[in-house]
């Protein structure tokens, strides 16, 4: 252990090894995490359990993330109204005991309630503990505190649901969120022991003179439940058609832009968007909105395409994903060690590249794809996906002061989230829509004046008559297979033209990254906080 003082106020702190530290605050992050898609295989098992449909079920998802997304960005507020130790430790306080109310839940309704307080007590955790990390490495270590937090906040959203499949079918869903409860206890515990509010943190009270700013708390939770519910359920509802998810969407916007112009005005703001005039800031912001749309469409379209396509068991997709996560894993600590010998937007870059040429993979897949090559597809997109998320928080951290950390994690997680619900709500939709447009392009070959069909149609005939099918019998039975394999072929080209969408979106923010301020390595290693 290091022999060095913390000062904190009046008082001296034996300062902590910052790896027992990290180890602490990640406890509570990997799991908070992982709730976010580790409920998504389960769904028809919870259905089935709380005699409740498909669709409904899939308001556990949405209660969780939309309390969760309203939470992210009011976490430096918090943090300066109880101080950020006492307010983490009731985050994980009330996301244990929810956990546990999850696994208890006697009825669809209650599980859904519960899901809400644990996204409350979840959301201000990934922020809070990136907080902690910064303050807690030096200046020359910042690559590798950002490359744990990166292992968590990464590695826990790709494992998650074939942790949640393998539960699922070896005991039952509830142990999905029971299992939070031991894990919970003791981050509670080391919490209490390990962490500490810095000197530099001012508390203020409303004994102080803090104000509550009521009306932008407001329109922050309105705007963002807005947001959430339209992004998770517009695909099921054929969005704009649905006058629920169109209406959701205008109060959105109307809410989102109006706290925006508010917020900016008030003197103690609840989400301070003055940090988005430091360049580095807003625009690593928006590269982790990219990242989030990214990482979270690939993650569900990977499985869809060999689950639905070549019948592949939930266990079985997950494990092709679970290789994935175990190279940022590994490439995590390098890049955390690269940045104090390489300048950050180079290897912003190669990230982009690398995890394109991935995707860029995917989208040559084909019916005959073998495990392998999915496999193998998804370790490079990831190897890139590495080389992004250190340097990208990194730099967006560098030019903030320490007192404005809470402030500032808040807002690039909540982009982060933002752009991974996004990336769900736009591969979901166009792996749907483009689907139709294609099966609608191939039937329009399936003519008896075409050739091709003629004679595969005359094949399949002749094979199963063969098999002992009437004329009538072998003719209905053709056309169903001839059928059968153009939904199939449009659906191969939807998800290919998806994997091709999200590797064109990281190759055109590639000379965004060039608008980013220089950040020396030997700066890096040698400048003072």
């Amino acid at each position: 252990m290091a022999t060095e003082v913390i000062h904190l106020g009046a008082l001296e702190k034996p300062a902590i090894n910052p790896w027992v530290i990290a180890g602490t605050v990640m406890l509570a992050t990997f799991m908070e995490v992982l709730d976010t898609s580790v409920a998504n295989v389960a769904l028809p098992h919870i259905a089935g359990s709380l005699s409740s449909s498909v669709d409904e079920s899939t308001w556990v998802l949405t209660a969780y993330l939309v309390a969760n997304a309203i939470v992210l960005p009011l976490s430096g507020w918090f943090s300066t109204l109880f101080g950020r130790k006492r307010f983490y430790m009731a985050c994980v306080l009330l996301f244990t005991v929810s956990s546990a109310m999850c696994g208890f839940a006697p009825s669809l309704g209650g599980l859904i309630f519960f899901r809400v307080l644990q996204g409350l007590g979840g959301g201000a955790l990934q922020p809070v503990s990136q907080a902690i990390l910064r303050e807690t490495f030096p200046r020359e270590k910042q690559g590798m505190a950002m490359a744990v937090y990166g292992m968590g906040v990464v590695f826990a959203p790709v494992v998650g649901p074939t942790l949640g499949g393998w539960i699922t079918d070896n005991y039952t869903w509830r142990w999905i969120f029971l299992i939070n409860v031991p894990v919970g206890i003791c981050s509670l515990l080391l919490t209490s022991l390990l962490i500490f509010d810095p000197s530099y943190l001012v508390r203020k009270s409303i004994k102080d003179g803090l104000k509550i700013d009521y009306f932008g708390l407001g329109l922050l939770a309105t705007g963002l439940g807005a947001l959430e519910i339209t992004l998770d359920e517009g695909q099921r509802n054929d969005w704009f058609s649905s006058h629920a998810i169109l209406a959701a969407a205008v109060i959105a916007a109307v809410a989102l832009v109006s706290v925006v112009f508010w917020e900016l005005r008030r003197k103690d703001p609840v989400v301070d968007f003055h940090l988005l005039k430091e360049r580095n800031f807003a625009i690593s912001t928006l590269m982790m909105f990219i990242l989030g749309f990214v990482l979270y469409g690939s993650t569900i379209a990977l499985p869809l395409f060999l689950q639905t396509l070549l019948g592949y068991t939930a266990m079985q997709s997950g494990l092709a994903l679970s290789p994935g996560g175990l190279a940022i894993m590994v490439m995590m600590p390098i890049v955390g060690f690269l940045l104090s010998k390489i300048e950050a937007r180079w290897l912003v870059m190669v990230g982009l590249v690398v995890s394109s040429i991935g995707l860029w993979q995917m989208s040559r897949f084909d019916l005959q794809v073998d495990f392998r090559s999915a496999v193998m597809a998804r370790i490079v997109q990831s190897l890139g996906l590495a080389f992004l998320f250190v340097p990208i928080n990194t730099a967006a951290f560098y030019y903030i002061s320490k007192q404005n950390t809470s402030y500032a994690t808040g807002i690039i997680n909540l982009a982060r989230n933002i752009g991974g619900s996004t990336g769900i709500a736009m591969s979901t939709t166009l792996i749907a829509r483009r689907e139709q447009f294609h099966q609608q392009r191939l039937l329009d070959h399936v003519s008896t004046l075409d050739g091709a069909y003629r004679s595969a149609l005359q094949g399949f005939q002749q094979m199963f008559h063969a098999q002992g099918a009437s004329a009538a019998e072998a003719a209905s039975e053709a056309q169903r297979m001839i059928y059968n394999l153009v939904q199939r072929q449009a659906s191969v080209l939807a998800f290919l033209e998806d994997f091709r969408l999200m590797a064109l979106t990281f190759l055109a923010v590639i000379p965004v990254v060039f608008l980013m301020k220089k950040i020396r390595p030997r700066k890096v290693e040698l400048g003072a906080e």
